[in-house]
């Protein structure tokens, strides 16, 4: 009599046999590869858009402050108004593409303005928006 213990990894078949097949293994581990590198491409696009909008935002921000500081403390009537006095040329926009939101007077005490892009979703008020 033949008496053998097997361990559950000793077993004859499952998802680690199937990766064992000799011409599957290769094309399964090439498209993990690829998809991780997709997913980490998409984060780094995305992250990359962030920091750039919030260096734009510090641009406007500093043409803003010029503006209401020659104007006597006035809101601008848009972000058009305050492009002579910063290096953009038009209405300044985030790495999306969309305008800034630029709303006078601010909804916290002591802000005489809000400026904020919308985000990745383009969804004003989202989560993800950037102030």
């Amino acid at each position: 009599m033949d008496r053998s213990i097997f361990f559950p990894w000793e077993g004859s078949g499952g998802f680690v046999r199937w990766l064992r097949v000799g011409r599957v293994r290769p094309i399964v581990l090439v498209g993990l590869g690829v998809g991780f590198m997709v997913l980490i491409g998409y984060r780094e696009r995305r992250a990359a858009g962030i920091r750039q909008t919030r260096a734009s935002l510090l641009d406007v921000r500093k043409a803003i402050d010029i503006y209401m500081a020659e104007h006597k403390g006035a809101c601008p009537e848009s972000l058009a108004a305050v492009a002579p006095y910063a290096r953009f040329d038009g209405v300044p926009r985030d790495a999306w593409g969309r305008p800034f939101r630029l709303v006078c007077p601010g909804k916290w005490e002591g802000a005489a303005y809000e400026l904020m892009s919308d985000g990745p979703d383009g969804k004003p008020g989202g989560r993800d928006r950037i102030e």
